[in-house]
């Protein structure tokens, strides 16, 4: 079965939609078994996760990029085109799944019928009905011993508002009810609507970057038609390109002559420049421009920064340009140079979440062999001083000076979806780190909803696992931004020999402060090795020293020539020894190696997950 070929397809054939389903409910292993069935990939290529291109998607079981793909499907003698786009279900990749909506009409709700809906997946599910898709409800791995489709059909049901029969199950592992839920795709989501003689409009939806063949551009068509050869517009940046290549993935790049109104493809226009191709921008030919643009989507906002420094100074460069050819495969990464007194030149990173930036640091170590120190993620405080003019503060050492008024900072609300036996853990959870419930629903019998705004500080560091810890992995959590609210925050200075070292400075809770300092203090007394005089180890909130630790001196044994004798002589050489250390404690500087910061930094991190 061959799909009709790109460019003069009728969009009436034509059918837009995604996967959206929470980590491991096996949207990648389903996408799979649609590429056999509809024989795009052949046995002999066929491998699992076919769509997860990366290496660490493979290795780490998710999926962190979208992929598109063209697929075709007869029904009723009438060869359908199925574009279908793989969604990322982590909620640090939230980004990527809102933008894959916008190029779609309908999306496959998946849930796993062994676990039931997940926190993640609803979030999904009202971005979906935001967008006003159409919602087609999936149950995988039936095939499960211990899979209960009953009673998740019925809790999927109440959820969307829809009968427990139009609930579909399917098992993307062995097959079953894969080519009856094509069918329903052909037969409940809506065909493309645009007018195929108006100016050309493609929304991009994601770009990727190639080192031979520069930026590749994914778009969907919604009026007109892009040729091969057509000079285009970028409508943001009013930049023209030529269209160097034109087409479609079905699953591999494939050129086509033109793609027309309803159409996913790519488009090649040779340009290096990492910035000119914008995720949300409208792309509009220059002989017939279009006056509107198509919207756009907003901008992501990070959630956590942290700075990344080369270990090698001289890497700095390289470091720029990594970041600048990420960005284009990663529209949510936003940076700006920084510098530390300790770590040297670097850049000052924004993520959406902690496994945002694991993944970033470990694409910038692989793929450009870099070697790489991240600061401990910190989240945006806005202080207000007495004076009322205001800062804002991503690193603890832009932290103003002088008399503080008022400290905010960003609140989530955050949805946790558990069994009912663990309401009690999980709510001691949440009150411990400053939590205010806002709601608690019972989705079954024995599954909760519980609500709680939470400080972004707390949940960034060990929250989900603590979470998952408590309840034995059942929880999820979903969370999203919910503005600002005023907080007693403190600034804890970490002092070596009574000079701050501002990478290990932090901005904490004042009841969490001491712990932190005395957390800190321990860990670096361990690290840095010993001097020739006594290095104290101060952590201080302003000038006030909440905790202490010290590095004995190294010291020679000036007594081993004396034996017997006069106790006067021995102690004449001990006074001369200690004015010689207090001499250079006066003028002598800590050393910390490299190694020190590496690991103090790599220790206050997240244990990964």
């Amino acid at each position: 079965m061959s799909a009709p070929s790109p460019g003069r397809t009728d969009p009436a054939i034509i059918r837009n939609f995604c996967i959206i389903a929470h980590i491991d409910h096996g949207k990648s292993t389903l996408a799979d078994r649609m590429l056999q069935l509809t024989k795009v990939v052949d046995d002999r290529s066929m491998r699992a996760q076919y769509l997860d291109r990366m290496d660490i998607e493979r290795e780490r079981g998710i999926t962190i990029k979208s992929q598109a793909v063209r697929m075709p499907w007869e029904v009723d003698g009438v060869t359908h085109v199925l574009n279908m786009i793989d969604t990322p279900g982590h909620v640090d990749f939230n980004y990527e799944v809102s933008r894959s909506l916008q190029a779609c009409e309908g999306a496959i709700l998946l849930v796993d019928a062994a676990q039931g809906i997940e926190a993640q997946t609803l979030a999904n599910l009202y971005l979906a009905l935001e967008a006003e898709l159409t919602i087609i409800p999936v149950l995988n791995k039936i095939d499960l011993p211990g899979a209960d489709p009953d009673k998740y059909a019925a809790e999927l049901a109440g959820i969307i508002g829809c009968d427990e029969d139009e609930v579909l199950r399917v098992s993307g592992k062995t097959g079953v009810g894969v080519p009856e839920l094509l069918d329903e795709v052909v037969a409940r989501i809506p065909a493309p609507v645009g007018r195929a003689d108006a100016p050309a409009r493609a929304l991009i939806f994601d770009s990727v970057y190639d080192t031979f063949r520069g930026v590749v551009t994914y778009v969907r068509v919604v009026d007109g038609a892009l040729r091969h050869r057509d000079r285009i517009l970028m409508m943001s940046t009013n930049a023209e390109h030529e269209l160097l290549e034109v087409g479609v993935i079905a699953p591999e790049p494939t050129k086509a002559d033109a793609i027309g109104v309803g159409e996913v493809g790519y488009l090649i226009t040779g340009v290096k420049d990492v910035r000119q191709s914008r995720v949300g921008d409208t792309v509009t030919t220059v002989a017939h421009r279009a006056t509107e643009d198509l919207g756009g989507y907003e901008p992501p906002v990070p959630m956590v920064y942290a700075g990344l420094y080369p270990i090698d100074g001289d890497d700095f460069s390289e470091l720029r340009e990594a970041l600048d050819k990420l960005q284009l495969n990663d529209a949510a990464l936003l940076y700006e140079p920084e510098t530390s007194t300790a770590l040297g030149f670097g850049f000052r990173v924004g993520f959406l979440g902690l496994l945002h930036m694991e993944i970033v640091r470990e694409r910038l170590e692989r793929e450009f062999n870099l070697d790489i120190i991240s600061t401990a993620p910190s989240v945006v405080y806005r202080v207000v001083m007495e004076d009322r003019s205001e800062h804002i503060v991503t690193n603890p050492s832009e932290f103003p000076t002088g008399k503080v008024d008022q400290i905010f900072e960003p609140v989530m609300n955050a949805t946790i979806l558990a069994p009912a036996e663990y309401i009690g853990t999980i709510l001691d959870l949440c009150q411990t780190r400053r939590g205010i419930q806002k709601g608690l629903d019972y989705l079954s019998e024995d599954r909760v909803e519980i609500r709680y705004t939470l400080p972004m500080g707390e949940i960034v560091f060990d929250f989900f696992d603590a979470l998952k810890s408590r309840t034995k992995g059942y929880a999820s959590l979903d969370y999203e931004p919910a503005g600002e609210l005023p907080a007693d925050l403190v600034k804890v200075d970490i002092l070596l020999h009574g000079d701050p070292v501002d990478a290990f400075s932090a901005i904490v809770h004042r009841d969490n402060a001491y712990s932190y300092g005395l957390q800190m203090a321990a860990k670096l007394k361990e690290l840095i090795p010993r001097q020739q005089f006594e290095v104290p180890i101060q952590a201080a909130i302003g000038s006030r020293v909440i905790a202490r630790e010290t590095i004995r001196a190294m010291r020679k044994d000036v007594l081993s020539k004396c034996y017997g004798g006069d106790i006067s002589r021995k102690r004449k050489l001990l006074e001369k020894q200690k004015e010689g250390k207090k001499r250079m404690k006066m003028v002598g500087r800590v050393e910390v190696p490299q190694e020190a910061f590496v690991a103090a930094l790599s220790t206050t991190e997240t244990p990964k997950k």
